[in-house]
């Protein structure tokens, strides 16, 4: 295209007048043309046009990705996952509250405790992989067994709980777990059972958790990691004490009074069978509440054990039965305190 002007004549005649002149027409001038610029002008009108289009559409498509935007995040929040693990060192509401504890910061949607079949059922957000590593750690020997995606409307995998009465239990099993730590380890050191100072000190593990359970409601999860701990502490020197005792019994060839023994012990399977009664009224109440039953018939058993060993010990004439089954509880109750410690 020439950008050499050209100087031509334009005739302002009557038929072209604007009207604004009275029909006259005006003094002839000259004005400078561009070759071309009428099939430019219309070139470039149509150009502009189309781009103005085209901006609009752009802005619209950009708006509506835009407001897309929010409710694509809200439908990831809500599509959900239900995750199966297999746990077999959970057996009971301490691991079951070590692992509460574990993911009290995850993006956890509802936890489902099967502590007779030592499964735990999960919705979650996210990669199933990020539950599984914070399991592991706790050394319960967890892997995952089946992931899906949760339907739209799926029910969760647990119910909302009456925590008012959970409440009440765990304040009563507190109270109970408690006075018994202190009535035992007294008796244990006045009869000179191991095996007595051993399941005080058991009774001292059952009374941390249900304080950590207790104190852990409605706060964050680093106060609810900070209880956890400080049982923790206090159970793993309790527990040294106990196994220090037991040794030092040992060397010394202590012999223990078989029928305070037994007598204590009975003392403490009574309060244990009063737990499991408290607890049976409430055992359809909640997953917590049915491992809680569990929790308190295993104690069942350890008391039934420092029975059989004072019968042992009466019957044989040496202390040995007390020394192994102080052992055997001894070392529970430190790998609890271990586990407990090992929570990040």
């Amino acid at each position: 295209m020439s950008e050499k002007p050209s100087m031509d004549h334009v005739d302002h005649g009557a038929g072209a007048c604007c009207g604004q002149c009275g029909g006259a027409a005006p003094k002839p001038r000259l004005q400078p043309r561009v070759a071309g610029e009428g099939e430019g002008v219309g070139v470039g009108v149509g150009h502009g046009l189309r781009g103005a289009l085209a901006g609009a559409a752009a802005k619209a498509g950009v708006e509506a990705a835009v407001g897309a935007a929010p409710a694509a995040r809200a439908g990831a929040v809500e599509a959900r996952t239900r995750s199966v693990f297999r746990i077999p060192g959970m057996d009971c509401p301490s691991e079951e509250q070590m692992i509460r504890l574990r993911l009290a910061d995850a993006p956890v949607a509802a936890l489902a405790f099967d502590l007779a079949g030592r499964r735990l059922t999960v919705d979650h957000d996210g990669d199933p992989a990020q539950i599984l590593a914070r399991l592991v750690p706790l050394g319960y020997g967890a892997e995952l067994a089946e992931s899906r995606a949760l339907a739209a409307g799926e029910a969760q995998a647990a119910a909302p709980a009456d925590d008012a009465a959970e409440a009440r239990v765990l304040w009563a099993l507190l109270a109970i777990n408690a006075l018994m730590f202190v009535v035992e380890l007294g008796a244990g050191l006045w009869v000179r059972s191991a095996g007595l100072i051993a399941d005080a000190m058991d009774m001292f593990a059952d009374a941390a958790v249900y304080g950590v359970a207790l104190y852990a409601v409605g706060r964050a999860a680093r106060h609810k990691l900070a209880a956890a701990r400080l049982a923790g502490v206090l159970q793993l020197v309790l527990a040294l004490g106990a196994l220090a005792e037991v040794v030092r019994r040992m060397l010394a060839g202590a012999m223990p009074e078989p029928v305070g023994m037994m007598g204590i012990a009975l003392l403490a399977l009574a309060a244990n069978v009063a737990c499991l009664v408290l607890i049976a009224r409430h055992r359809e109440g909640g997953v917590h509440m049915k491992a809680s039953y569990i929790f308190s018939a295993n104690d069942v058993i350890a008391n039934l054990g420092v029975i059989g060993a004072g019968a042992l010990v009466a019957w044989l004439g040496t202390p040995w039965p007390d020394w192994v089954i102080g052992l055997l509880i001894a070392a529970v109750v430190l790998a609890g305190a271990v586990r407990i410690l090992r929570l990040k």
